[in-house]
């Protein structure tokens, strides 16, 4: 039942903010505002939930050390999209077609923050946390990278191949992020990293909801192998090949530091049982 709560409580900010940012649409400002206000509060929420369903201190939300922690994020993120949008370009598949707007820049800044921390606290916080307790780290990243992937396929632009990229590109990315660190501080910061140099720097379409109106008005073009569509760069295949190589990285570490756990013993005897059946 503690999955269940954790996700209610945590789900309710989400949508709340969601529609607070949908109802300011266009205000820069208020986008800002109730984005980072939205941030703010699920992780108090988590915070509180956690600290009452679980009887312990959430130590993956622990506020020491959480400004370095979640910088480093933002760093890898935006340098693993920059690597990305420099290779689509080179290629020829994204132009810069001008400046955009630096008051929509800034909006970004709340929705992404919100978007971020949101999304890792429901998938990282506490399905996979929670499933990996059950299961082990392998089916926990599997199962709940589906699903992430598959929560992308509402977005307006979204097709079964951008859920799959997204699926293997983020959800198991930063389910083997937190894995190998064991706090949501570095996967918060490289999703928003991400997220925010796709749309608020480079002008990118993101996740299939279509382009960004960010520092610069970027346009790609070509093949959708190559730009990822509609869907965005990131259901290019420079994409899934950077993000794949991180996740094999963060994977490696989560091994060497002894924070991956192995499959459980009945997860893997009911395995066994089906199998035979």
């Amino acid at each position: 039942m503690r999955l269940v709560k954790q996700l209610v409580a945590v789900a309710v900010v989400a949508f709340a903010g969601n529609a607070g940012v949908s109802a300011v649409q266009g205000n820069a400002l208020l986008t800002l505002v109730i984005g980072v206000a939205t941030a703010a509060l699920a992780l108090f929420v988590y915070a509180r939930v956690v600290r009452w369903s679980e009887r312990r201190d959430p130590v993956e939300v622990a506020t020491a050390g959480a400004a370095a922690t979640t910088g480093r994020g933002v760093l890898i993120g935006m340098g693993l999209f920059a690597a990305v949008i420099v290779n689509i370009a080179f290629m020829g598949g994204y132009r810069i077609d001008g400046m955009g707007s630096v008051t929509g820049a800034l909006g970004l800044v709340g929705f992404m923050a919100a978007a971020a921390v949101t999304e890792e606290l429901l998938f990282r916080g506490i399905l996979f946390r929670i499933v990996e307790e059950r299961l082990g780290s392998w089916l926990a990243l599997t199962l709940t990278a589906v699903l992430f992937g598959l929560v992308h396929l509402v977005n307006p632009h979204a097709d079964l191949w951008g859920a799959t990229a997204i699926a293997i590109e983020a959800g198991g990315m930063l389910a083997a992020c937190y894995a190998a660190t064991r706090t949501l501080w570095l996967p918060i910061g490289l999703h928003f990293g991400w997220n925010y140099a796709a749309a608020g720097i480079f002008g990118a379409e993101v996740s299939g909801n279509g382009a960004s109106n960010g520092l610069l008005h970027g346009v790609t073009s070509g093949p959708t192998a190559l730009t990822g569509g509609a869907f965005g760069p990131e259901g290019s295949v420079y994409a899934v090949v950077f993000c794949t190589l991180l996740t094999i990285v963060f994977v490696w570490l989560a091994r060497r530091r002894g924070t991956w756990i192995p499959l459980r013993r009945g997860a893997a005897a009911g395995e066994d049982a089906r199998l035979s059946r």
